[in-house]
């Protein structure tokens, strides 16, 4: 492999050696339970190699899996899996995971269509015992699989593997303290990426973890608390007491595990992430433990990879990219979250109640020169969009005007806000829906098919989508004027190519708009979708037919008028929408016109069918899903 100066990627022929080859080869943790210390640290170095030259070239989650490799490999190693179960918090970290568990010679198929997911899937395997996408859910899902295991008195062990950044959300909290309180036997492993612990206090922790974890200390403790309580009246009683005080003081001061153990775990760590002799014989001590136990695991995001080391955040997903510059093989070009970044920071300059906020995606919903310009008015409050939502409500209530930029399926976890704490009471929240639609190589758990749905249930929305830049800017600014809760949704990426709109109307609340007349037939499109309605009017308006396109803009309020007045003219009307057709711009347009009785008139509708989106290209899904100009022209 090239180097250059600044990347240290080690070089690695796995025809060198005899062992290089055989390690090449290893398919179960069987046979990887089998190597000696110094086979797995090759390993590691082979399989850290493999991660960076896929996803190189497809491109996926790096500076997550680079982070993991020793861990992973600690894991599989230290458990007998898939007997024991280990379940991964969000899963975009599982690459090597995947390559232990007999899916090496698969990894050129990542997240491809038919290929194997970025994310655990129990359909490919059975070491993925349980599937996530989402952040913080590992906890809960570990609890319950072992609660069944104890009723069902079967005996495994389980491991829910979980980030730093996880822990910010709600749900990871109340899983802690659930399983802290339950006693019951699961093993959390923290996978903390931050290093200040590590340097500061780490030193001290592992001296008294292994203290702690020798049965000789807790029997003289036991031992001493005996002899002290045989002193005369309440004397040994408040010796123990004041000594316990006192200890408890300077584990607060010095020790970061005060917070598990006051939840009930057993804590043990920090422990070198890297260190694959160091993790196993960490968690065979957590083997030996009754009831919760937390294992505090030290990594490096990007480890082995400088410029993932570097940037975490550009590597997190990634698309193909020089290993030898770190530079990305596809061109930066303006995208739908900068064209909303941009547009909210000439807003908040001449609007002071401006405020923007977001759970953990600053970067990806294109908040970060609205954070250096207005840091004041800048809130990342972790993965927690349930909190997010409801602190919009809370400032809208006191007379700001909150934006607010969630990804799409992430919107979901917060559906209850939405509905309690925002739209019953009216408040005027901006909800920026980024992501909508389908998203690609992400599949199932990232596919935001659904926003338009949910949210047209919920009374009190206004819910809009952009058929280009220049829309979003005037949606966003008719939001941040107006006094009620109001969803944008927009697509991942950038405008369709190709297509340039002639006009850009004002924004008026209801209203659509009449992108092409026509009087042969009605296409309704919203969202990106127009400009791809626009293109089949332009073609079919050469072969002597003449296609009415409306950009719906509005889901909620529909313009009824709009649209009946141009079915009553062409007679027949299709919808096409990227997002699920149950509940969509579908629904909505057939329900509008049943109540005249033009159902008969809508003739095709063109979404996504009741069911979750599998991962792969967006063109290639598209077309798998008959949403492609060319598929809706033949078959109209």
């Amino acid at each position: 492999m090239e180097k250059s100066s600044n990347i240290e990627v080690k070089n690695i022929n796995l025809n060198d050696t005899k062992e290089a080859q055989n390690l090449s080869k290893l398919q179960t943790t069987g046979e990887l339970r089998k190597l000696d210390k110094n086979q797995k640290e090759l390993l590691a170095e082979e399989l850290r190699q493999e991660v960076i030259e896929e996803v190189s070239k497809n491109g996926g989650h790096l500076a997550s899996n680079l982070g993991v490799v020793e861990l992973t490999i600690a894991l599989h190693s230290s458990f007998d899996t898939p007997n024991d179960k280990i379940i991964w918090d969000v899963g975009h970290q599982t690459y090597v995971h995947k390559m232990l568990t007999g899916r090496r010679d698969k990894m050129d198929t990542l997240r491809k269509i038919n290929g194997i997911s970025g994310f655990p899937k129990y359909a490919e395997s059975e070491y993925d015992y349980f599937e996530t996408g989402h952040s913080s859910t590992s906890i809960s899902a570990a609890l319950g699989i072992a609660r069944a295991r104890d009723i069902k008195k079967e005996k495994y062990y389980v491991v829910a593997v979980i980030g730093d950044g996880a822990l910010t959300g709600g749900m990871a909290l109340e899983a802690l303290n659930d399983a802290g309180y339950s006693k019951t036997n699961l093993i959390v492993v923290l996978n903390d990426n931050e290093m200040s612990i590590s340097k500061n206090v780490g030193g001290i922790s592992m001296f008294l973890t292994k203290l702690r974890t020798r049965k000789t200390y807790k029997k003289s403790n036991e031992y001493v608390k005996k002899i002290v309580k045989k002193l005369p009246g309440n004397m040994g009683d408040n010796i123990i007491d004041f000594v316990r005080k006192i200890k408890r003081g300077i584990k607060q001061l010095v020790i970061p595990n005060m917070l598990f153990e006051e939840l009930g775990y057993y804590y043990l760590g920090p422990v070198d992430g890297h260190n694959i002799e160091k993790l196993e014989d960490i968690f065979d001590r957590a083997k030996r433990q009754e009831g919760p136990v937390l294992v505090h695991v030290i990594t490096k995001k990007g480890k082995g990879y400088i410029p993932a080391e570097t940037n975490p955040d550009e590597f997190h997903s990634t698309s193909g990219f020089n290993i030898v510059t770190g530079e990305s093989s596809k061109k930066k070009a303006d995208d739908y979250s900068k064209i909303f970044g941009d547009t909210l920071v000439e807003l908040a300059k001449k609007n002071e109640k401006i405020v923007a906020i977001t759970a953990a995606m600053k970067d990806g919903t294109g908040l970060t020169e609205f954070s250096k310009q207005f840091p004041d008015r800048f809130f990342d409050v972790g993965i927690a969009e349930q909190h997010s939502l409801t602190m919009a409500a809370g400032m809208a209530r006191a007379g700001l005007k909150p934006v607010v930029s969630i990804y799409s399926s992430f919107y979901q976890r917060g559906y209850d806000q939405v509905i309690h704490d925002i739209a019953i009471q009216k408040l005027p929240v901006v909800l920026c829906v980024d992501r909508a639609g389908i998203v690609g190589k992400d599949g199932e758990t990232h596919q935001g098919i659904f926003d338009l749905a949910f949210f047209n249930l919920v009374p009190n929305l206004t819910i809009m989508a952009p058929k280009d830049f220049e829309e979003l800017r005037k949606m966003l600014e008719y939001a941040v004027n107006s006094n009620e809760p109001t969803v944008i949704r927009y697509p991942r990426g950038g405008e369709e190519k190709d297509t340039a709109f002639e006009k850009h109307e004002e924004i008026i609340r209801g209203k659509a708009e009449i992108v092409k007349e026509g009087k042969d037939i009605t296409i309704l499109a919203i969202g990106k979708m127009v400009a791809r309605a626009k293109k089949i009017a332009d073609d079919l308006e050469k072969e002597g037919m003449q296609a009415e396109v409306i950009n719906a803009r509005f889901l909620k309020p529909f313009d009824y008028e709009t649209v009946k007045n141009s079915v009553l003219k062409t007679n027949k009307i299709i919808t096409i929408e990227d997002g699920i057709i149950e509940g969509g711009l579908a629904t909505v347009t057939l329900e509008a016109l049943a109540k005249e009785n033009l159902a008969d008139k809508l003739i095709k509708i063109y979404g996504y069918p009741d069911e979750f989106i599998k991962h792969g290209e967006v063109k290639e899904l598209e077309k798998l899903y008959g949403l492609d100009e060319e598929s809706i022209k033949q078959r109209d």
